[in-house]
């Protein structure tokens, strides 16, 4: 794997996956290791994707300072990436957790995107974070699903704070669009490729100033894409739409019949979606 130094030194690793124009990957998780991105469905096959490994994760050394893995304190290591690769301006994907990255980054460094896609992103740097009933409704939605009920007796307990390992276990269906083999075999990877202590830091105390990063991206004109999975729980259809919102130039598009993984749950649409936006 390519490394880069970061701005404190830390040795940052970064997969490249297919040819043409550049597009930078910042995983979620958050901070799970970004080989569960794998191709994004398809999309290798329309650019060169350059998926970072956050520090700590995957090939990415540990940094010496553990409060460096906060969100906020990430945005050097994306444009430390940016000068390694002797970008003036590129395209940006983040999902999930990597999704605030990408937001903090735009904010901070509107004028070296070129695109950016926004893939099931986590609201919390904005300020559009859920409440437990605005997820209950979401989760409603499913109802119809065999494992609905044992989903819904766990995100009680989830919501009320007393939630075991087997609870938190009990709500993986929700992620995907189907809870198939396909889906079962993205998600017994999690476990090993996700950095609990990291994970802590990444949202940790002062890490987001969602109104200040608010008026930021008013100004950001670069196009931005925010693809939300009909299914998603987390950032739902409506949340991403808030989202969108808050860009000069972006606009929602929500792939039916998916969650928070929706490359997963239908590689062609979703490759679609992204390859059309990025051309």
């Amino acid at each position: 794997m390519p490394t880069f130094t970061a701005p404190d030194g830390t040795t940052l690793a970064y997969r490249e996956l297919g040819s043409g124009e550049p597009l930078v990957c910042l995983p979620g998780g958050p901070m799970r290791d970004a080989a569960y991105l794998g191709e994004l469905g398809e999309l290798a096959a329309h650019r060169r994707l350059l998926v970072l490994d956050l520090r700590g994760t995957g090939g990415s050394a540990e940094p010496t300072d553990p409060d460096t893995y906060r969100c906020d304190r990430q945005v050097g290591d994306v444009e430390a990436l940016r000068e390694h690769l002797g970008l003036d301006r590129f395209d940006l994907l983040g999902h999930s957790a990597g999704g605030s990255l990408a937001l903090l980054y735009a904010a901070a460094r509107p004028e070296r995107l070129g695109r950016l896609a926004l893939v099931t992103p986590s609201a919390q740097s904005v300020g559009l974070q859920l409440t437990s009933d605005g997820r209950r409704q979401a989760i409603a939605r499913r109802a119809g699903q065999p494992w609905y009920a044992a989903v819904a007796t766990a995100y009680d307990a989830v919501a009320a704070g007393r939630a075991t390992s087997a609870d938190w276990a009990a709500l993986a269906p929700l992620y995907y669009g189907r809870w198939d083999d396909t889906a079962k075999a993205h998600h017994a990877t999690e476990s090993a490729q996700r950095h609990a202590r990291a994970a802590r830091g990444y949202n940790a105390a002062g890490a987001f100033d969602p109104p200040r990063t608010r008026t930021a991206l008013a100004a950001v004109t670069a196009p931005v894409l925010v693809l939300a999975g009909e299914h998603d729980w987390i950032t739902p259809p409506d949340v991403a739409t808030a989202m969108a919102d808050l860009f000069p130039a972006a606009h929602t598009v929500i792939q039916a019949g998916a969650s928070h993984y929706p490359w997963v749950d239908d590689p062609a649409a979703f490759t679609e979606t992204v390859a059309k936006f990025l051309t």
